[in-house]
């Protein structure tokens, strides 16, 4: 089974492909760039040039499944959130589909449901992510939504938790999201489920069975 992942040369991305191919798990990253494959060449991950606001489906080629982990990034505007964060899942659950792919994965966030409740910079993006939530839910598409929360840059600790309540915080490092990610791609079981992921002390095979 190989995955595609789009928006593999984001900070989760990055850090997930390079798990993935040291697990031997079958990937294919999406960049939008030959200057951004270099990385992932020589690190002997396949690669596929599409830009997720213009035509990108021939990166499907040869896939079984999806993960969406691409954003606009904090220093966008709401252009940028409308075309990736939004228009841009949402077309990439109609081709998964169209072409049939056994699921989804989509890298959400804690707060996507309740948009008005996130500081206020960041509630479009919210929204973009309430919406295309949605429509994954409702796109006939098998799906996983991992729903993390405040990201840091700390190194994975590989333990987690899945309420505020229990993790006494309301972050995690991308690292460990991450970690979460190639447990889920590795798991063809785990169907339209949605997970919060905090930094705690479970593994992530106690969170998601």
């Amino acid at each position: 089974m190989t995955t595609l992942v789009i928006g593999a040369n984001g900070q989760i991305g990055k850090q997930f492909c390079e798990l993935a191919q040291q697990a031997g798990t079958s990937i294919k990253a999406m960049v939008r760039s030959e200057e951004q494959a270099l990385w992932f060449n020589d690190h002997g991950i396949d690669t596929v040039v599409a830009d997720l606001e213009g035509e990108f489906e021939h990166a499907f080629e040869g896939c079984d499944q999806v993960v969406f982990t691409a954003g606009s990034g904090p220093h966008t505007g709401p252009d940028k959130t409308l075309m990736v964060d939004l228009f841009g899942a949402i077309r990439t659950a109609d081709i998964a589909k169209q072409k049939g792919l056994s699921r989804y994965i989509m890298i959400s966030a804690m707060r996507a449901e309740q948009p008005l409740e996130a500081p206020e910079k960041m509630r479009p993006y919210m929204a973009a992510k309430f919406a295309a939530d949605a429509h994954l839910r409702n796109s006939g598409v098998p799906y996983v939504i991992l729903k993390p929360g405040r990201l840091t840059d700390e190194a994975a600790s590989q333990q987690f938790a899945s309420s505020i309540d229990e993790a006494g915080d309301n972050q995690i490092s991308r690292a460990n999201v991450a970690h979460a990610l190639l447990h889920v791609v590795q798991s063809p079981d785990v169907v339209n489920q949605e997970y919060l992921l905090l930094d705690g002390k479970r593994s992530i095979e106690e969170l998601i069975g």
